[in-house]
């Protein structure tokens, strides 16, 4: 199978990619990266990769012509490509309409013009919004709080309704909040770490009670390579790591491993429209293709904080973006 992995040179998509490489994932022939290159995605994520594994190109998923290009060229497109901070899509919405919906709507577009391509679009819990006791399964509403999840609820149903006009062979998989290495040091996990690392204290949202479930990439990535070689066309996949953890609760297992306590905790202002909890429901996920969260989260966030303080090289130029 000839895949076409967009955004590839980001947290998520190039932990697949290195999974497919190394064969962690099993099925691909050829693999391509397609990544624009902006402030979240740097080649540094693939430098494990041996470069003459897999072609890379640099481009935007909103250029129509390379994406027509690309698209003949392979069997399966894999599209983690997105603005993805909630915080930026506060601050500027249209970039995260653009990339997160035009793009789609761009890459859809091709794929119709091609008999028999796979299309998986990677989504997020967070196009539900939130939700107070339970879990979310497949066909609950979409709901979203923020520019980014809105946009991200956007490019969904533009999937959806690409299978229901053209027929496509389109799945979406919606992921819960995903942590490990390579991740970009403004998300919550990474960014935490690394001031740590600097004695610096952590930024804590409102009272800290806001709750997460949390996913490690690896799992993550094996969830989304059962979609594209096993799921059905039209289909929505949760994707979840069954490790609740209200925010504060987070702070402490991260700051336990430092030695640190409540003095290393700074509460900041809640940011608007904050969801207050998510939590997916994988019943299908694990039923239709056997998938079911393998790292435990102790040792995942352990290994993860590992990384982050043997590679310093890696996080502090990013971090000064």
């Amino acid at each position: 199978m000839r895949i076409l992995v967009t955004g590839g040179a980001g947290f998520i998509g190039s932990n697949y990619v290195r999974r497919l490489i190394d064969g962690s994932l099993e099925g691909a022939s050829h693999v391509t990266v397609l990544d624009k290159l902006t402030y979240a995605g740097t080649l540094t994520n693939l430098n494990s990769v041996p470069r003459d594994s897999y072609r890379f190109v640099q481009g935007d998923i909103c250029d129509q012509g390379l994406i027509s290009e690309l698209v003949r060229k392979h069997d399966a497109i894999i599209n983690f490509a997105a603005e993805s901070h909630v915080d930026r899509s506060i601050t500027n919405p249209g970039a995260f309409v653009e990339t997160n919906i035009r793009g789609t709507q761009v890459i859809l577009d091709e794929v119709k013009q091609s008999e028999g391509k796979r299309f998986v679009q990677i989504s997020t819990d967070e196009v539900y919004g939130t939700i107070k006791e339970g879990s979310w399964i497949e066909d609950y509403p979409l709901l979203p709080n923020s520019p980014y999840s809105a946009s991200k609820a956007s490019a969904d149903l533009l999937t959806r309704s690409y299978y229901k006009t053209f027929g496509l062979n389109v799945s979406i998989t919606r992921c819960s909040n995903n942590y490990g290495p390579h991740q970009f040091p403004e998300k919550v996990i990474p960014l935490f770490v690394t001031n740590l690392i600097d004695s610096k204290k952590v930024p804590l949202y409102g009272d800290g009670l806001n709750a997460r479930d949390w996913l490690h990439v690896d799992d993550h990535c094996r969830g989304i390579h059962a979609v594209v070689k096993k799921g059905r066309a039209g289909e929505i996949y949760n994707i979840g790591g069954g490790q609740e953890l209200s925010n504060k609760e987070l702070t402490h297992t991260i700051l336990c491993e430092f030695g640190k306590g409540e003095e290393s905790i700074e509460y900041v202002p809640d940011r608007p429209g904050h969801d207050f909890r998510y939590s997916v429901n994988i019943e299908k996920i694990s039923g239709e293709l056997g998938y079911a969260p393998r790292v435990n989260f102790e040792e995942g966030i352990r290994k993860t904080i590992d990384w982050y303080r043997n590679n310093e090289s890696w996080w502090r130029p990013l971090k000064a973006i």
